[in-house]
């Protein structure tokens, strides 16, 4: 079992999940209940799963709980790719957004990797 506020791929996910949360606040309001909610949502998704999985019991459920964190790693670089197109976010702040996801996703990948079941 592992400290999860220890983990480096926690701490980057809840930089990341504030990354978000601060961006969202300049969102339409007519966004709140659509990208708004969903971005946030997903972005903090990340470290609750991380978090979660390192409560369970098995290192194949800790993996499985790394598997939701990527997942909403995708959700939100989707999303966010969305909230591009539709010009919600500039462009110099989806960048930095766009490389710190790319950067979890390697090292939860990468950690991942490293489990033994």
């Amino acid at each position: 079992m592992h400290n999860y506020k220890h983990l480096k791929i926690w701490v980057r996910s809840m930089d990341l999940s504030e990354m978000i949360y601060r961006e969202t606040v300049n969102f339409p309001s007519n966004e709140k209940f659509g990208l708004t909610s969903q971005l946030r949502r997903a972005a903090t998704s990340i470290p609750s799963n991380i978090a979660e999985g390192t409560s369970r019991q098995s290192q194949k459920e800790f993996k499985h709980f790394l598997s939701i964190s990527l997942g909403s790693c995708f959700e939100v670089n989707t999303q966010l790719e969305l909230a591009k197109r539709f010009n919600l976010i500039n462009f110099e702040n989806t960048e930095k957004i766009f490389h710190e996801i790319d950067q979890l996703e390697k090292m939860i990948i990468g950690f991942m990797k490293s489990i033994k079941e």
